[in-house]
C-alpha cells in the first residue's frame, strides 16, 4: 500500500525534542503519575499488577467508564484502542475500498487523508472557510456527497483551527450522509477541551451509521497512556475488533488501569477543570500577543482545543518560516502547508505559560524582520 509521507508527524517527531520551545503540541500539558494516583495506590495496586495481557477490546470497567461519557451508549459498542490514531486507522482500513469516495473536512489532522488515499479511496475536500471564521459551507457539502460517497469524515472540535460545528451544522452533515446511506466518521479527540463554551455535542446518537473516535491524549493530558476508543453500531464494532486482532491486539494493561482512574468521576472532574483553566489562561496570553502583532498576524480565536491557526502577512512559505523559527529561535510550530494552507502556522498553547510566552516572543521577533 503506497502512502504519502505524513508531513506533520514526521516534522514533529524529528524536532520536538530538539527545541527549547515546542509550540507544535496540540494537547494540554501532560499530568504526572503522582498527580493522577496517590502513592498508596501505586504501591498496593500498580506495583503488584502482573505485566500480562489485558482485555483485547478494553476491560469491561474501562468500557463502562467510556460509555458514561455519551448519552445511552452501551459498553459493548465500544472498542478500546492504542490511542485515537489506532482508532482512526482501524476505521479507515475497514471502511475504505478502492474507488470509494470520502468527503473529508479540511483542514484536518491528515492521518485519514493519507490512509484513505493509500487504501485506494478518492478524497473529496470539504473546506472550512478561513475568511468566514472557519465555518463550513453546507451548500458545498451537499454538492460533494453523491452515490459513491462511502463516508463523510469530520474532526470536531477541529484540528487545526479549534472551530466547533453548531448543532445545525451537525444536522446538515447527518442529512447529507443519510441521503446516500454514507457513514459519518467523527474524530472527537478534542471533546472536553472547550474553552468558554459547553461541551461540544457528539455525533453519537444523531445517526445510525456514525463511528466516533476519541481518546485521552488531548483534553486529559494523558497522551502517554495511548488510550483511545471507537464507539459505533454493534456490528461495526465487532468487525473493527477483528481488524484490531491484526494490529496491537490489546491496549496496554497498565494503561487500561490508569485510564479507569482518569475516567472515575472525581478524577475526571479534576482533569476537566485543569484543562479549562489552562486553556482560558493561556488563550489570554495568545490573544494579547496577537493584538500586539497588529498587521503581522490575524486569526479566528479557537473555541476548543489547545491549538490555533495564525495567518501571517510575511511573504514567505510556511515551511520556510517554520524552519527559520526552528533553527534561529529554537521554536517549533506546525507549518500551514502541512494542512494544505500556506500562509498559516499552527500554534499550540496548552503548555506551561512561561514556555508559551517566550515562544511567542521569539516568533514575533522573526515576523518583525520579514
Amino acid at each position: 500500500m503506497p502512502l504519502d509521507p505524513f508531513a506533520m508527524e514526521r516534522w514533529q517527531s524529528t524536532y520536538e525534542t530538539e527545541v527549547a520551545y515546542n509550540l507544535s503540541e496540540s494537547g494540554i500539558m501532560p499530568v504526572t503519575l503522582a498527580s493522577l494516583v496517590d502513592h498508596s495506590w501505586i504501591r498496593e495496586v500498580l506495583a503488584r499488577q502482573a505485566l500480562g495481557y489485558g482485555h483485547s477490546r478494553g476491560s469491561p470497567e474501562l468500557r463502562e467508564a467510556i460509555a458514561a461519557l455519551y448519552p445511552d451508549a452501551p459498553a459493548d459498542q465500544i472498542l478500546v484502542t492504542s490511542g485515537t490514531a489506532e482508532a482512526n486507522f482501524l476505521v479507515t482500513w475497514w471502511l475504505v475500498e478502492p474507488d470509494d469516495e470520502i468527503v473529508l473536512m479540511l483542514p484536518n489532522y491528515m492521518q485519514i487523508h493519507g490512509l484513505a488515499q493509500g487504501f485506494g479511496g478518492q478524497i473529496r475536500a470539504w473546506w472550512l472557510q478561513a475568511d468566514k471564521g472557519w465555518r463550513p459551507d453546507i451548500a458545498a457539502l451537499e454538492s460533494l456527497v453523491g452515490p459513491r460517497t462511502k463516508a463523510i469524515v469530520v474532526c470536531n472540535p477541529n484540528n487545526p483551527t479549534g472551530a466547533v460545528l453548531t448543532p445545525e451544522e451537525m444536522d446538515a452533515v447527518v442529512r447529507a450522509a443519510g441521503r446516500v446511506g454514507a457513514w459519518i466518521v467523527a474524530d472527537e479527540v478534542y471533546h472536553g477541551a472547550e474553552i468558554l463554551r459547553d461541551l461540544t455535542p457528539t455525533f453519537w446518537g444523531r445517526y445510525e451509521r456514525a463511528l466516533v473516535t476519541c481518546g485521552l491524549s488531548k483534553a486529559y493530558g494523558l497522551p502517554g497512556l495511548r488510550i483511545g476508543w471507537i464507539l459505533g453500531p454493534r456490528e461495526a464494532i465487532d468487525a473493527l475488533w477483528g481488524r484490531h486482532d491484526y494490529t496491537t491486539i490489546a491496549p496496554a494493561h497498565l494503561s487500561d488501569m490508569l485510564a479507569r482512574v482518569a475516567l472515575s468521576p472525581r478524577v475526571h472532574s479534576r482533569l476537566a477543570q485543569r484543562a479549562r483553566l489552562t486553556l482560558q489562561s493561556n488563550l489570554g496570553l495568545l490573544t494579547a500577543w496577537v493584538t500586539e502583532q497588529e498587521e503581522r498576524v490575524t486569526w479566528t480565536p479557537p473555541e476548543a482545543g489547545a491549538i490555533a491557526m495564525l495567518r501571517y502577512r510575511a511573504p514567505v512559505n510556511s515551511t520556510a518560516l517554520a524552519e527559520r523559527l526552528r533553527t534561529e529561535q529554537s521554536v517549533l510550530v506546525v507549518p500551514g502547508d502541512h494542512f494544505g494552507l500556506d500562509g498559516f502556522i499552527r500554534v499550540g498553547y496548552g503548555m506551561e505559560a512561561t514556555v508559551l510566552a517566550e515562544g511567542l516572543r521569539r516568533i514575533g521577533a522573526v515576523l518583525a524582520i520579514l
